[in-house]
C-alpha cells in the first residue's frame, strides 16, 4: 500500500486517490512555461497577465500602467518584448524612474518604453538567424518607429538602442498568447 501511495503522489497528479495523467495540451503548456522573477510565464495569458506576476519586473509593469500601454499590451498583437528587469532601471541614473513616471513625462516614457516593442512574433532563434544573414548585426524597426540594432557574440543575442544601452538577452522566448518576451538586463534608449 504504502509503494502504491508514493507511485500515485511522484506521477504528479492525484484525484481523489487515483493517478490522472497529464493531457498532451497541458504537457506542450507547462514545457512552454518559463520561470521570470520566481512566477510562471503561460504562454495561454498575455503580456500584461504575466509580467505583473513577474517581481523582476514590477518597475517596468509601473512604468508601462504610468504610460498608458497597458491596453495596447493586452491586445492581439503580436508584439516581441524587450523586457528590461527593475536591475535594468536601477541602472540608470538616480531619479530617472521616478520622473519619467510623472505625468508631465509621459510622452518620454511612452517613447522609451515602445523602443523596446517589435511589431510581430521573434523568437530568438528569428533573431539569430536575421543576424547571421546580416553578418553579424541587424535592425529591427521598432513601435517607438526607431531602428533597435541586433548583435550576437557566440551564443548571446545583444539588443542595442539608437542613442544608448547595450543589453543582453537574459531570459529569451518567454511565449505569451499575444507574442514573445526576451528579458533584458539594460534599459536601452531611442534617439
Amino acid at each position: 500500500m504504502a509503494t502504491r501511495m508514493v507511485t500515485l503522489l511522484l506521477s504528479g497528479l492525484v484525484f481523489s486517490g487515483l493517478a490522472a495523467a497529464p493531457s498532451i495540451a497541458q504537457t506542450a503548456a507547462t514545457a512552454d512555461t518559463v520561470m521570470v522573477g520566481g512566477a510562471p510565464m503561460y504562454p495561454s495569458k498575455n503580456i500584461i497577465e504575466n509580467a505583473v506576476n513577474s517581481k523582476d519586473h514590477t518597475t517596468l509593469v509601473a512604468a508601462v500602467k504610468a504610460a498608458g500601454l497597458v491596453e495596447t499590451l493586452e491586445s492581439k498583437g503580436p508584439f516581441t518584448v524587450f523586457a528590461p528587469t527593475n536591475e535594468a532601471f536601477g541602472k540608470l541614473p538616480a531619479g530617472t524612474v521616478e520622473t519619467l513616471v510623472k505625468p508631465e513625462n509621459k510622452a518620454t516614457l511612452v517613447k522609451i518604453l515602445t523602443y523596446h516593442v517589435v511589431s510581430g512574433n521573434y523568437t530568438a532563434a528569428d533573431l539569430m538567424k536575421m543576424v547571421k544573414a546580416g553578418g553579424g548585426k541587424a535592425m529591427l524597426k521598432t513601435v517607438e518607429g526607431d531602428p533597435l540594432m541586433l548583435s550576437e557574440n557566440g551564443s548571446k543575442l545583444y539588443v542595442s538602442g539608437e542613442k544608448s544601452g547595450v543589453a543582453e538577452v537574459t531570459i529569451p522566448n518567454v511565449k505569451q498568447s499575444n507574442g514573445v518576451i526576451h528579458v533584458v538586463n539594460t534599459v536601452v534608449l531611442p534617439n
